[in-house]
């Protein structure tokens, strides 16, 4: 199968190589881009340990970039692409931007939005969920396997 530059495995494959950069500086690997007419406006990956800030979430980053470049809070006609499902406070987030699109790649079942309240995302934001969760999940078992054996 031939991956074509601006389909949702694409930008998907942008998030998770995100999320192989926090991967390397030891935070939990989670990444995130906002694409805004099939371009990259925004890229970013935790950085909780870094900035020592429990609100530096991948997604949380991406939104306050994709802000800034776009010159206004809100995020219509644009897509999240996050290789984890938003956690609340990251939906709650999303939510008040009006982002048109989410894609995840791999559901949370601990602390993703649907546990909590599968209604937090804007209603008129459409979501897709699974799209390389495989490669998601790799990194993130890899993430915790390496904290367990220290």
């Amino acid at each position: 199968m031939e991956l074509t530059v601006n389909s949702d495995e694409h930008f998907m494959r942008e998030a998770i190589r995100q999320a192989e950069i926090a991967f390397e500086e030891g935070e939990i690997p989670v990444g995130a881009v906002v694409v805004c007419q099939k371009k990259i406006i925004a890229k970013a990956y935790n950085q909780t340990e870094r900035l020592n800030d429990v609100t530096a979430h991948a997604e949380m980053i991406a939104i306050t970039s994709a802000a800034n470049h776009l010159g206004g809070k809100y995020l219509k006609d644009c897509s999240l692409y996050v290789s984890l499902e938003p956690c609340g406070m990251c939906a709650g987030a999303l939510n008040w931007s009006q982002i048109d699109h989410l894609v995840y790649a791999l559901s949370d079942e601990k602390r993703g939005y649907n546990k909590i309240n599968p209604n937090m995302i804007h209603p008129k934001t459409t979501v897709k969920s699974g799209l390389l969760a495989n490669d998601s999940k790799k990194l993130l078992d890899e993430f915790f396997a390496k904290l367990r054996s220290k």
